[in-house]
């Protein structure tokens, strides 16, 4: 088998290669960074192939798929993205629109090519990696939770589709808590609850996603919270998520 993962320079796309080579699957690994990737291929003992690509710009979307469009690609995972912290007033506009092309517009161009690939070719894996921010409203990160909310929609819609039509095409939203990954540097803010260790999310993700599970959150007190939210009215989720936001630290 052979997997594709963007975003596969740090943080859960890292650790989801080492798992995956772990299993003696062959990786394509996509990020900006070429340092990180050369560092990750040197120890994974399987065949490894490196794409040094910028995603925020939509054309390097497709000569991705165009690279691998005729080659064999069992495994797509689109884990690219980044967040913001801040009041949404005081927020820089250019920054979350780099957001929105990095975290949905990739993620959509993405995952339609390699469902097309996949559909066409009878069989495949497609993992979104989402957050559980996509089932809530984020004060304090107000655009990021609009982008999952987004991705995780899509690939929710996608799936009931392809069941629908009976396709051998496996397509799952990872939807973690907080993941002790480089996150919280690149959005200027801080977890005011611990992270969850980025390999355990990783191999947990990748084994139900073998599993065909279409929604993977990996933490019990993550499942937990989702479970009771369901329960609460919108606006006492507001302060909740306001309160936990407010607490982070720049």
């Amino acid at each position: 088998m052979v997997a594709l993962i963007t975003g596969a320079s740090s943080g859960i796309g890292r650790d989801m290669a080492r798992y995956l080579a772990s299993k003696k699957i062959d990786l394509i690994l996509v990020a900006r960074r070429k340092e990180r990737l050369e560092e990750l291929k040197k120890e994974l003992d399987v065949h490894v192939e490196i794409v040094v690509l910028d995603l925020l710009e939509e054309k390097n979307l497709y000569k991705l798929y165009e690279k691998y469009e005729d080659k064999k690609i069992d495994i797509f995972i689109n884990n690219a993205g980044f967040g913001l912290f801040g009041d949404f007033v005081q927020t820089d506009l250019d920054r979350e629109l780099e957001m929105i092309e990095l975290n949905v517009v990739a993620y959509h161009i993405l995952t339609k090519l390699f469902l097309k690939k996949f559909v066409k070719n009878g069989g495949g894996y497609i993992l979104n990696v989402c957050s559980s921010a996509g089932f809530l409203a984020g004060p304090k990160l107000a655009t990021y939770y609009a982008t999952k909310n987004y991705v995780l929609k899509l690939t929710m819609a996608i799936y009931e589709e392809l069941r629908h039509e009976k396709s051998p095409v496996v397509i799952s939203a990872l939807c973690p808590g907080p993941v002790n990954t480089e996150f919280n540097k690149v959005a200027h803010g801080g977890f005011s609850v611990k992270g969850a260790d980025s390999l355990y999310v990783a191999k947990y993700a990748i084994d139900k996603m073998f599993q065909k599970k279409l929604i993977i959150v990996p933490t019990f007190s993550m499942k937990l919270g989702l479970f009771f939210s369901r329960f609460l009215p919108w606006k006492m989720l507001l302060k909740i998520t306001y309160g936990i936001q407010y607490r982070k630290k720049k």
